[in-house]
């Protein structure tokens, strides 16, 4: 758990380190395009930092293989979908199909959520 919450914190501070880069020292560097697909990865890396923050916290109520499975989703996903996008942007790389393999690991994070909250019975037996 303290793993899933580091690694929150340290996408979520990444997320707006990059954002206000982006904002600030690329605006004038970058075509318009490019900074649009910057900022898609910079919000999917803020967002998915934030449901990784939250599946930590509904595994400290519930222990829930499917819970770690969307932990697990989200961290790779994250990498991979707004690294890539990272990558394409700010190098001379061309990351080719990662981007939607990690839009794909996002998916199932957010499908292993929902299959968590229908799997598992709670505490309280709701």
């Amino acid at each position: 758990m303290r793993y899933g919450i580091f690694i929150g914190a340290v996408l979520g501070a990444l997320a707006v380190l990059i954002g206000a880069f982006a904002a600030h020292a690329l605006k004038h560097t970058l075509s318009p395009a490019s900074l649009a697909v910057l900022q898609t990865a910079v919000q999917y890396q803020f967002v998915h930092a934030l449901a990784l923050l939250l599946v930590v916290a509904l595994a400290h109520y519930r222990r829930s293989r499917a819970l770690f499975f969307a932990a697990g989703f989200f961290t790779l996903g994250t990498l991979l979908f707004s690294g890539s996008l990272y990558l394409l942007i700010l190098t001379p790389l061309k990351p080719g199909l990662i981007t939607p393999v990690g839009g794909s690991l996002l998916v199932m994070g957010w499908l292993s959520l929902a299959y968590s909250a229908i799997s598992t019975q709670q505490k309280h037996g709701d």
